[in-house]
């Protein structure tokens, strides 16, 4: 099975957790049975490897995903990386262009496309498999997957069945407990025959529980098809399906939907239903509906409190008391208190705050800033075992490296230097420098010192031979 998994946008409804460089999908909410936490990337990720071991992951991102991408999954996932943001048209075509000109998929082959972050059963990726081979075999050009609502919901886009043809009931149907129902029929807007279904944005509360009483579905993002039948589309909607092309160019390309630009036009579509739990994770009101125990991180509450959540990834504790439909999130970037349903409309406040990211996961470990002066920033770097930074230099400022715990090794200006616990290390501005863990990682306190203190002030090199 291919899949592209679509992981765009920074989640800032998850603020002060995410931001535009740790994207909600990278925070580690859920506890597993060993007593470790995985995020929403790894926690999907697992699930697709169990229903399909052989499973050929491809993650469509932005740049600054690419890091923690590595980080949490390893080298082996694939990567399609978007210059800029285009919509989900310009994202699909491009990671299809991908999977065809770089990976060497066959453009008779099918592929899935599915958000990065739902909620989901083991089951739901049973359905994605299930779309994959319906896709392969079968004659229709799009199969999707419809999933079956459990309230109105005003947040979702859905699938009705047009007056007079009636999709089935997926609650009466067998192959529904099974994840993989189906009902099909043609669009009213790209056929003169009568429709079977048609597609609608998010709708008022009144709207939704119509189109429930009419058997709709909760349109759910994920869909599949063969790699030539959106290549071919890509031709048609923005002059090339060629991947080197499409991304030298990107940022010119048009930008749709890819429900606009496809979907909605499609006659030959195939629908199969998802009757399991799914839920979308995209504010602390619903995050907090799928995390099963009440603090993660320092924090107590007591017996009075109802309904309340800490997530707290300061080193201090976190005291609730007599408090009710509360979510408490505390990191380096700040500090959420908010009632429940309130936390949803935080994005317009998190978007007027202008401040530095003080967290930040890369392919080689993370960094967290703890401390920021004039002239000066400390920050506390964690390697993970055997990985190492790029070799670089900083124009406007000198660094100083004080190994914490831990054992590796310094290249600076091409000389090399075994360092462990409490050795410390000195770069003038200029030195090329990089620093590799050992076996067991390594730790380190890095003290910037400069007039000019700046993310970009970063020059890469090649490592020295």
């Amino acid at each position: 099975m291919n899949i592209i998994l679509l992981s765009g946008g920074s989640g800032k409804r998850l603020w002060p957790l995410s931001n535009d460089i740790r994207s909600k999908q990278f925070i580690k909410f859920f506890k597993q049975e060993n007593g470790e936490y995985q995020s929403m990337v790894q926690r999907i990720y697992g699930q697709i490897k169990a229903a399909d071991p052989d499973a050929t992951v491809t993650i469509a991102t932005s740049r600054s995903q690419v890091s923690a991408i590595h980080n949490q999954l390893g080298d082996n996932v694939g990567i399609s990386v978007e210059p800029c943001r285009r919509d989900t048209f310009a994202a699909i075509a491009l990671a299809t262009a991908y999977l065809h000109d770089v990976q060497g998929v066959p453009e008779d082959e099918a592929v899935v496309v599915c958000p990065v972050d739902p909620y989901v059963e083991q089951s739901y990726f049973d359905c994605v498999k299930r779309l994959c081979e319906r896709a392969a075999e079968g004659d229709r050009n799009l199969v999707l997957m419809g999933i079956k609502p459990t309230y109105p919901s005003e947040k979702y886009g859905y699938i009705v069945p047009a007056s007079g043809k009636g999709a089935p009931n997926p609650a009466s149907s067998e192959s529904a407990a099974n994840g993989a129902s189906n009902f099909d029929g043609t669009n009213e807007n790209a056929s003169s025959e009568a429709a079977a279904y048609t597609f609608t944005e998010k709708p008022s509360k009144e709207k939704a529980e119509e189109y429930i009483r009419q058997n709709a579905l909760w349109n759910g993002g994920v869909f599949a098809y063969r790699l030539k039948y959106v290549l071919d589309k890509s031709k048609e909607l923005l002059g090339t399906s060629d991947y080197s092309e499409l991304f030298g160019n990107y940022a010119n390309l048009r930008k749709i939907s890819f429900d606009y630009a496809v979907v909605e036009a499609e006659s030959s579509i195939e629908v199969l239903i998802y009757d399991g739990e799914w839920k979308d994770l995209g504010t602390w009101n619903t995050l907090t509906e799928a995390i099963n125990e009440p603090v993660i991180g320092d924090g107590v509450l007591n017996e009075t409190c109802k309904n309340v959540h800490i997530v707290n990834e300061l080193g201090i504790p976190i005291l609730g008391m007599g408090l009710k439909d509360v979510v408490i999130s505390a990191s380096p970037d700040g500090i959420l208190v908010s009632d429940k349903e309130q936390s949803s409309y935080i994005k317009p406040f998190v978007d007027s705050f202008d401040q530095e990211i003080m967290f930040a996961e890369k392919s080689w470990g993370s960094y967290r800033v703890l401390d920021v002066e004039e002239g000066s920033m400390t920050v506390k770097v964690t390697l993970n075992p055997g990985h190492k930074m790029n070799y670089h230099s900083h124009e406007k400022r000198d660094e100083v490296w004080v190994v914490i715990s831990g054992s590796g090794k310094t290249i600076v200006d091409s000389m090399e230097q075994r360092v462990k616990t409490g050795d410390v290390v000195t770069m003038e501005a200029g030195c090329k420098h990089t620093v590799i863990a050992g076996d067991e990682g390594l730790q380190m306190m890095e003290i910037q010192l400069g007039e000019s203190i700046s993310v970009d002030d970063k020059h890469k090199y090649d490592m020295p031979e």
